[in-house]
């Protein structure tokens, strides 16, 4: 299986070395299409560091695997409490726009089951059977 990343950069291999081999075969293309063909890679980058950020994989982003979100609870529109897992231990953050602060360090770590409870596929289900009704 492919990841979308590779699949992005083998078509902009191809799309992008297509103009440079033209220009190696034909020496009388001019200035503009030189300038048009690298806006359009300039373009393509840019693209690409976009979708990457926004893909957010945890392999590019250097993330091992020591800290972990475990639970989310929003408390307002821009503030929430946060269950971070930090190798054996457990912190309970508070999160607002501008600051993080420790609340707690638990004593006890909480057993959290592995399995997500569902309540999103529930939620989404109800959602698309109020919309098919429509």
């Amino acid at each position: 299986m492919r990841s979308p990343f590779l699949v992005l950069i083998s078509f902009g291999l191809v799309v992008f070395t297509a103009p440079a081999l033209a220009a190696s075969l034909a020496p009388e293309m001019n200035i503009a299409t030189t300038l048009a063909s690298l806006v359009l890679v300039v373009i393509f980058i840019v693209f690409l560091a976009w979708l990457l950020k926004r893909m957010k994989l945890p392999g590019i982003q250097g993330a091992d695997g020591a800290l972990k979100v475990l639970k989310q609870l929003p408390i307002g529109q821009r503030e929430r409490i946060v269950l971070l897992q930090v190798g054996e231990e457990q912190l309970l953050v508070g999160v607002t726009q501008h600051n993080i602060s420790l609340l707690t360090k638990l004593e006890q770590p909480l057993a959290l089951d592995a399995q997500p409870s569902g309540d999103f596929a529930n939620h989404l289900s109800k959602l698309l059977k109020t919309n098919d009704k429509k």
